[in-house]
């Protein structure tokens, strides 16, 4: 085990043995492993998009065993789903590849400014699925904030109790936050400080604006001068709010765009400190073979193979 990964396990030394060996599990496995940077492979779109956005722009994704095979192939950490895509595959591919079971969700058949997701799995279902760790999604900033809190605070017990890893997607929605608040430098290092207070494992956040939203933290940023000019500056940030960097903090891909600014972006998250990157879209809309070249060089950028 690499001294890296060792030092990155001893922030979570009163966790129980079962969670710790679940981490170590995903940080050595793939590409990376070893190297204390991480790529996930998250497809929970069909649910939470519609399957027609998320796989009509490459047919094959419809089958959830595509995202096990590319998941492996491209040598990822781990893999993150939905219960019913983890069920189709599982038996294959839980003991190849790192599987992280998505336990809640919501769709956009109903128009809500303020999301509150379903319970979709339980602890359970990743246990008898043979997953390392279990995700959830918070809504920072929704007027049901403090339901998923305390939905979460119960799965956070109920894993770590079963020796699971927990990830916590943090996403500040609704409330008086403006659509550009939503990814403020000041509210995505909010949403990060909460859900390390949540107790989750390894944090998915989006990329932060350089925009601030609320007044009172504007005011401290612009009096402590708080670097927030460029995406590494940004995301050091971030890190340092997740218990100054003591807590996984990992980055959304988001939305596909075009490659040159992908990497860009990951140039930011590997220069300010940032764990790695968890790309859905950016991955699987695209035919396999320009998958595994992209997944390939996001991965060279992480391990400081090219600039």
């Amino acid at each position: 085990m690499s001294s890296r990964v060792r030092e990155i396990l001893s922030w979570y030394r009163s966790e129980n043995p079962g969670v710790i060996a679940n981490l170590a599990r995903i940080l050595n496995h793939g590409r990376l492993g070893g190297t204390g940077k991480l790529v996930i492979l998250p497809v929970d779109q069909g649910f939470e998009h519609g399957p027609g956005r998320s796989f009509a722009p490459n047919p094959a994704g419809y089958d959830p065993l595509y995202h096990f095979r590319l998941a492996l192939d491209a040598g990822c950490n781990a893999h993150a789903a939905p219960l019913g895509s983890i069920e189709m595959g599982a038996a294959e591919y839980a003991w190849q590849v790192p599987l992280i079971l998505k336990a809640n969700s919501h769709d956009l058949l109903y128009d809500e400014a303020d999301p509150m997701p379903a319970l979709t799995a339980t602890v359970d279902d990743a246990l008898r699925l043979g997953c390392a760790g279990i995700g959830f999604t918070i809504y920072p900033g929704t007027r049901d904030r403090r339901m998923l809190y305390e939905d979460l605070r119960e799965l956070v017990c109920e894993a770590k109790a079963a020796g699971l890893v927990v990830v916590v997607w943090s996403y500040p929605r609704g409330g008086g936050l403006s659509k550009e608040g939503e990814t403020a430098i000041d509210v995505v290092a909010y949403a990060a400080q909460i859900a390390a207070q949540m107790g989750a494992t390894m944090i998915k956040v989006k990329l932060p604006s350089e925009h601030l939203e609320l007044p009172a933290a504007a005011k401290a940023y612009q009096r402590y001068e708080i670097p927030i000019a460029t995406i590494a500056e940004r995301v050091q940030h971030v890190v340092q709010s997740a218990f100054d960097g003591k807590r996984i903090v990992i980055f959304s891909g988001g939305a596909a765009k075009d490659d040159q600014e992908v990497f860009g972006e990951i140039r930011g998250i590997r220069d300010g400190g940032g764990f790695g990157s968890i790309i859905g879209r950016n991955s699987f809309q695209r035919p396999r073979d320009e998958a595994l070249t992209f997944l390939e060089t996001v991965m060279r950028i992480y391990a400081g193979e090219i600039d």
